[in-house]
């Protein structure tokens, strides 16, 4: 496969293989060693860590396979909660701009557990979404929030983007 000059696919990164399809990204040599990955959806070049690696590529996937309008996904913002300024690492929203599902990447070497768990659900007390995930590009989970917010139910799958408006996931 012809791939144009600075466009590499993952397998010639370095990187960990994800439980992931494989994208092709611009990957560059940064400052001072680091390497630079081009967000597209973000339209910048941003540092290349390990966890930015699992958050490009599951947007990818939202956007490629799940039908998610990459307009209606919001990446690595600042937030208040409490008082003390946050950052999320994927909100997408509905097509009136309300969000709809709060997602949480770590780096594939973090294994997802009760902690990261507590992360999401503490930061979706500022959005209020229906639906969590989280992934380290090998496991992924996504949960429905009960409506009396007093837990969470595993779904088997991540919806696609007119199931998650529909509520039919």
């Amino acid at each position: 496969m012809y791939l144009p000059p600075g466009v590499v696919k993952n397998t010639k990164t370095k990187l960990k293989e994800l439980n992931l399809p494989q994208y092709s990204f611009k990957i560059s040599d940064g400052p001072e060693g680091s390497r630079m990955i081009f967000d597209r959806y973000r339209r910048k070049w941003v540092k290349l860590t390990p966890e930015e690696w699992v958050r490009q590529n599951f947007v990818s996937y939202l956007v490629d396979k799940g039908a998610y309008p990459p307009g209606l996904i919001g990446i690595e913002r600042m937030f208040v909660l409490n008082g003390l300024k946050r950052r999320f690492d994927v909100l997408v929203h509905n097509r009136e701009g309300a969000p709809v599902m709060l997602i949480e990447c770590k780096a594939p070497e973090v294994e997802i557990d009760e902690k990261v768990f507590d992360q999401i659900v503490c930061y979706n007390m500022k959005f209020r979404v229906p639906l969590i995930a989280v992934t380290n590009g090998m496991s992924h989970f996504v949960c429905k929030i009960n409506q009396d917010a007093s837990g969470y139910e595993y779904l088997l799958v991540i919806p696609l983007f007119n199931d998650l408006l529909s509520g039919n996931y």
